[in-house]
């Protein structure tokens, strides 16, 4: 079983600033969470709360929220005065989930053609947002991509990527099975 403590400063200055609100982070509330809620890590997709231990990290006692992720059972641990810094969340409401289905649709295109280098790194940071409208925009333009040309490797894998932690949400927010929600995904870019 693997276990992981988050680190804020993992994340980049720009994946951080997609998820501050224009009044300021002053005015943003920091979601608090307890044992049994289902949430989502901008990393890992959706998983819930299993415990809230404190251990020591470094020679300071912490609190940590102790998250199984629904995808692959991984134990990741979450310093509970970092959930915002690493951008835990509450998972998405079905009005929320549509407008992200919305995002699909939609001809826009997120990452301009640029050298595939720097096009590569715009869409890495936007999945490392954790922002579902990122991550969506992400998959609408890997999707797009896939159609006209041969993905590469690491096209591919930002494309499953995103696939991976918007479908797992958007299911629960919907209230469907994962499976048929990907196949209406799927569907969408195929007409």
């Amino acid at each position: 079983m693997r276990e992981k403590v988050a680190s804020a400063s993992k994340l980049s200055p720009r994946a951080t600033q997609a998820r501050e609100p224009s009044a300021g982070p002053a005015s943003r509330e920091i979601p608090t969470f307890n044992v049994g809620d289902t949430l989502v890590h901008p990393a890992h997709g959706v998983g819930s709360i299993t415990a809230i231990e404190e251990k020591l990290v470094g020679s300071e006692p912490c609190e940590l929220y102790v998250i199984r992720v629904h995808a692959t059972g991984m134990r990741v641990m979450v310093p509970k005065a970092a959930v915002d810094r690493v951008g835990l969340r509450k998972v998405m409401s079905a009005r929320e989930a549509d407008e992200i289905l919305q995002i699909l649709t939609l001809p826009d295109v997120a990452v301009r053609s640029q050298p595939w280098n720097r096009r590569f790194r715009a869409y890495t940071e936007m999945l490392a947002s954790g922002a579902a409208v990122e991550i969506a925009k992400v998959l609408r333009d890997m999707q797009r991509r896939s159609a006209a040309s041969e993905l590469s490797f690491g096209e591919r894998r930002l494309l499953d990527q995103a696939k991976a932690l918007l479908i797992q949400e958007l299911a629960l927010a919907k209230n469907r099975p994962a499976d048929e929600l990907e196949l209406e995904i799927v569907s969408m870019f195929a007409a």
